[in-house]
Formats: structure tokens, sequence, C-alpha cells
């Protein structure tokens, strides 16, 4: 093993084990166990409460101007500024930015149909304590503090130590399981964050950045025990979330072998081809000392804390301007349908006859919750709650509505707002797949516990 110098090993470990504490660590708190990096946002956001939804509002605002006065501005191929690459986006996604300025000022000032501005479709989204107003703040600290987790070495080391199991497992690079750790113990949406950065810096290929981001963007922790507790079945948590990350391993193996993510090309973002030289161990050398090297090389080139305080703020930016009104559009849209038209019961229709095959009780009840969690996690128990009575069935909606993963209002719309080549069809197939292919699991496990 080379020698490297106390300093190295310093830069090394203390900013790795302040990110592990910050994003992966779960601590005790008056509102139940969080990480830190979740308790710091609810701090801001509960803070600014009153000032945040007109926050987000004028950000999302800047960001359609932006958008719209960058669509007139030749891009230098040779050398882009970080504000032509944050407001320089497609036609497409101009609109859409501009779509969700115009859903925002709706929703702050009550203008225009109540569909998109009431409290279950806009206003659930931009309300004070509502996802794009949490947004502010968990973008604010994970941006800022997410080089804490990249540049300091720590993806290099446990990325060689874990990809013999990742690799043949999963078709992922190892350092795709501190993003799987990050998700499964914080937040889908730092799971999403994380694998945007790895992909846009050229680590992972387009059709990793959609494994990972869709596969292991999982819900947290606190999330399932939201979503057990809301049907009432909160002393069945330990069974529940046995069986959410059994299902979830299942749907891991398979889902990157089928349609859409096996087709997506398997290139870097800069279109160089795929490759796994830097993942094959050197004759001589074990696992853990070369990722130990991989980390120390990495950590000796970080000695400026300007720069990396400069790429936390650029992080928080390209979060807030390019992400928060993609999910303020898409977000509304799929709330307004859930809440306002027929399109998800109708949807739901076919899943009516497989959940009566899998004897599930109260199956026309239970068909549309299978599909309406395409709009947003809560939606399903939503409408279960005082509705659907059978345990079995109120066990299967929970464990479905949490493996789905797909949700516009957040993991889904973070995808459509960042460079990960995945469109709303994309998402929309692997959310019905990973719905088809977890019910029979999840029933038969519900009729064993019930």
């Amino acid at each position: 093993m080379k020698k490297y110098t106390a300093s190295t090993w310093l830069v090394f470990l203390l900013p790795s084990i302040l990110g592990v504490l910050l994003f992966m660590i779960p601590l005790p708190f008056a509102a139940g166990w969080k990480v830190p990096i979740a308790k710091l946002a609810d701090l801001l956001s509960g803070s600014l409460e009153p000032i945040i939804p007109q926050l987000m509002m004028y950000l999302i605002i800047a960001s359609a101007l932006g958008s719209v006065f960058y669509l007139f501005v030749k891009k230098d191929p040779n050398r882009p500024s970080f504000f032509t690459n944050l407001f320089k986006v497609t036609p497409f996604w101009t609109i859409t930015r501009i779509v969700g300025a115009i859903f925002a000022i709706m929703v702050v000032y009550k203008l225009g149909p109540e569909a998109i501005w009431s409290d279950n479709t806009g206003g659930l989204l931009l309300a004070g304590d509502g996802l794009v107003s949490f947004l502010f703040s968990i973008f604010f600290f994970a941006g800022l503090l997410l080089p804490l987790l990249l540049n300091f070495g720590l993806l290099e080391f446990f990325g060689t130590l874990m990809v013999k199991i990742m690799r043949p497992l999963f078709k992922l690079p190892g350092r795709s399981s501190i993003d799987a750790l990050a998700s499964w113990i914080g937040d889908g949406t730092i799971g999403v964050l994380l694998t945007s950065k790895q992909y846009e810096e050229g680590h992972y290929t387009q059709r990793e950045a959609a494994i990972i981001s869709t596969t292991f963007s999982v819900v947290s922790i606190t999330f399932t025990l939201v979503i057990i507790d809301k049907v009432g079945l909160g002393n069945y948590f330990l069974p529940f979330y046995a069986t959410v990350l059994f299902t979830g391993l299942i749907l891991a193996l398979i889902m990157p072998r089928i349609y859409p993510l096996r087709s997506i090309k398997n290139t870097y973002i800069d279109d160089r081809e795929y490759s796994t030289e830097n993942e094959k161990l050197p004759a001589g050398t074990s696992v853990f000392k070369l990722g130990l090297n991989s980390a120390l090389d990495t950590a000796s080139k970080q000695r400026s804390v300007v720069k990396t305080v400069r790429a936390g703020m650029q992080n928080v930016l390209d979060m807030w301007f390019g992400v928060a009104p993609v999910v303020m559009a898409f977000g509304t849209v799929a709330l307004v349908m859930a809440e306002y038209t027929s399109v998800f019961r109708i949807l739901g229709k076919p899943f009516e006859y497989i959940l009566n095959f899998l004897q599930i009780p109260e199956a026309a009840e239970a068909a549309q919750t299978m599909v309406v969690g395409f709009a947003d996690m809560f939606l399903p128990v939503i409408l279960a709650e005082g509705v659907i009575t059978s345990p079995i069935t109120l066990f299967t909606i929970a464990a479905v509505s949490v493996i789905q993963l797909i949700y516009m209002s957040e993991v889904g719309g973070l995808i459509l707002g960042t460079k990960i080549p995945l469109n709303i069809f994309d998402l929309l197939i692997i959310f019905l797949l990973r719905t088809i292919i977890a019910l029979p699991i999840i029933a038969g496990i519900a009729h064993l516990l019930f």
C-alpha cells in the first residue's frame, strides 16, 4: 500500500464520517427517528413555513424566466458556464418550468380553477409543509453537504468493496451501494440526487443511473412507519418492513434485466463506451487495500475548502432551479388527475381481476389504489382509509404503495428534473411492472400473516 500523509488520512476520514453521520445514521428526535440532514431540513422549513411557499414560487419563476432568456443565448461547447448549464435546457423543459411557475403563482394567490390550487392538488405540494416547500430545505442542506459523501473518497472506498456484490447481482458498480443506503436510511430523494450527480460526473452509465434511481431510491424507514400506521397496522411494522425489503430485493434482481431498463444505452453522459476496467482487482492486491488506496488518492486532491463550498452551493442552485419546477408541474397534473378525473379508477380496473385471483378481499375498492400511487405515495392509503376494513387488503395496499417507488409528486418528478435518461412513459412502465411483479409476492405474505 502506498504511503500517505496524516493530513490526507484526515481529509478522507473526517468529511466522510461526517457525511455518513449526517445522511445515513438515524437519531431519535421528539417526532421519531430521522437522519440529521432531514431533521435540519425540518427545522429550516418549520422556521420559514409562513413564507416558504412564496420563496419557492419566486425560485420557480426565476427558473422559468432564466430558461426563456437562455433559449436565445448560444452555448459555448468548449467552456459552458454554470448558469448556461443551469438554465439552457430544451424547449420541452423550458415549457415545463413555465408551467410549474404558472401553477405556483395560481397556488400562492389562489387564482384560476380550484382544481389547480386546492389543498389536495397544487396546494398539497406548495403548502408550508408540502413536498415542494420541503424541497427548499432538503435541497439546501443536501446540496451543500453532498460533497462530504461524494468528494473525499467514501464512494471510492465502498465502491471497491461492494463491486463483487453489486455488479453480478444488480449490474451496477459498487459505489451505487452508497446511493442505495442513503435512500434506505435517509430518503429516496437523497438517493436520486446522489445518483444524478454521479451520472453527470461520468461515474455511471445511462443504464446504471436509470437502474439506481428507479430501483434503489427506496422509501425511507420513516415513511414506511407513517404508511403502516395510516392503515392501522402499526403493530405489524417488522413483518411489514421485512416484506418490503424482501420484495424490493426480488425487484432489484428482475428490473435491470427487462424492458425498459435493459434497453437504455450503456454509455456515459459524454458518450464514452461502458467499461469495467477500473473495477478489476490488480494481482497481489486485496479489495480492502485497493479501496483504501482509491479513497486516499481522491482525498489527496481535495485541498480547497472554497472549491468544496462552491460545489455545494452549485448543487443547491441546480436542485432549486432544475428540479423544483418539474415536481411542481408534473406533481400538480398527476394530483389533479387523481382527485378530479376517473383516469386512475379506469386504469385500476384490470387490477380488480388480479386481486380477486389472489383472493384479496374488497378487490373492487382496492383496485384503484394499485395505480393511484403513480401520482403520490400517500394516495393509496388515504383512499383506503375508512373504506377498506380487511387487514389482508390494507397490508397489501400499504406494502405495494411503498414498493412502487415511482411517485410523480416525489421520486418520479425528481428523476424527470435531472439528466437521467428516463421519460414519463418509461417511468409509467416501470411503475406498472413493479406493481404487477410485487403484488403476488406481497399478497402471498399477507395471507400468511392474517
